[in-house]
């Protein structure tokens, strides 16, 4: 497929990639957008969604919250991703798999939190992800260390091939487990963005760009949430994906940095990060650094679908319509509690008509 992937790639992925390149015609336009801000209920919300590609999704529901309309839109991408993943073929169904390991592993780490406050299982399984649903997650919260955790529970499951860096007998508390996530993250990261350099072609182009950027965010974040923590330079290293255009000399820079500035200093040495780290401009609306990075992202997966003959457009699919789940229930959630001043504070898309 990397030597001449238009002669082959359509024999087993081209119904599915002319699929998803249609149905992404349906992510909502700025006038959709337009129209959701300057709903008074959520019931007007509602109306103005049939006429998108959610059609009558949100009908059958008589008291409309947020969480229920949160809880819908989850269920309608992972009916999109449920379709795909059944008629998909190796390699694309490897690919696919990938995907949802993200979810596993947050999935894993929410069980976990929630078992150290003492939380009933039953209260949290609905709220895991069900991308990154597996059959031994109800049992995770028992485990006390990650190498229990590992050899009685997710040694059977896809996220054993991540354990090797994350087995401890430390005990697990709260740090122990955000340290635990970022281990895990760290090597799904490296064997996905791995896993695509095998796959080469335009699919190596776009995804192996795509990671690079999330594992430079993962770095940036890292660090910024390490501050006032007792986590040590080195082991704040150790967190650190090793590829991305921050390999190896701006990881390095970052490991060392003690406050916001010096990390900023870092952003300024790579022009895709300067503007992230860039101070708003005067009368500009105030943006947290979670809010720019998602907003590169968007940019980057509404590239990805200016090639073809690639897996990264089911990846990068997913991702915008997540971000517009975030979008449509931020907008939810301002128009319950009436704070239509922040309601246009969405991450902009607007991928179809102007």
């Amino acid at each position: 497929m990397a030597g001449c992937p238009e002669l082959s790639f359509n024999v087993d992925h081209g119904y599915l990639e002319g699929l998803f390149r249609g149905m992404k015609a349906g992510i909502l336009t700025r006038a959709d957008y337009h129209n959701l801000t300057q709903c008074d209920t959520l019931e007007d919300m509602k109306l103005h969604l049939q006429s998108t590609d959610y059609g009558n999704l949100l009908s059958s529901a008589e008291d409309l919250t947020v969480s229920l309309v949160d809880s819908k839109l989850r269920e309608n991408l992972v009916a999109e991703f449920s379709c795909l993943r059944s008629n998909a073929l190796p390699p694309l169904s490897n690919f696919l798999d990938y995907i949802t390991y993200s979810y596993m592993i947050d999935n894993v780490v929410m069980l976990i939190t929630g078992a150290l406050k003492q939380r009933d299982v039953a209260e949290l399984l609905p709220r895991c992800h069900p991308l990154g649903a597996f059959d031994q997650m109800a049992a995770v919260g028992i485990a006390h260390t990650p190498s229990e955790l590992y050899s009685t529970i997710l040694v059977d499951t896809p996220l054993a091939q991540f354990f090797q860096d994350a087995v401890s007998e430390s005990n697990l508390d709260e740090m122990e487990a955000e340290i635990l996530r970022n281990k895990l993250y760290k090597a799904y990261l490296e064997s996905f963005h791995s896993f695509c350099k095998s796959i080469g072609g335009a699919t190596k182009d776009v995804m192996c760009s795509i990671l690079e950027f999330e594992a430079d965010r993962r770095s940036f974040i890292i660090t910024v949430n390490s501050f006032g923590t007792d986590l040590s330079r080195a082991d704040r290293s150790a967190l650190y994906p090793c590829f991305g255009k921050l390999y190896p000399e701006g990881l390095q820079l970052l490991a060392r940095a003690e406050d916001h500035d010096q990390v900023k200093a870092v952003a300024g040495y790579y022009a895709e990060y300067k503007i992230i780290f860039d101070d708003p401009e005067p009368g500009s609306s105030f943006k947290t650094l979670e809010d720019r990075f998602f907003e590169q992202e968007v940019k980057m997966n509404t590239l990805a679908f200016l090639q073809q003959f690639h897996f990264g457009i089911f990846y990068s699919y997913i991702k915008l319509k997540e971000q517009e789940s975030r979008n449509i229930v931020w907008i939810a959630e301002c128009v319950t509690q009436r704070q239509k001043s922040k309601i246009d504070n969405y991450i902009p898309m607007y991928l179809g008509a102007k």
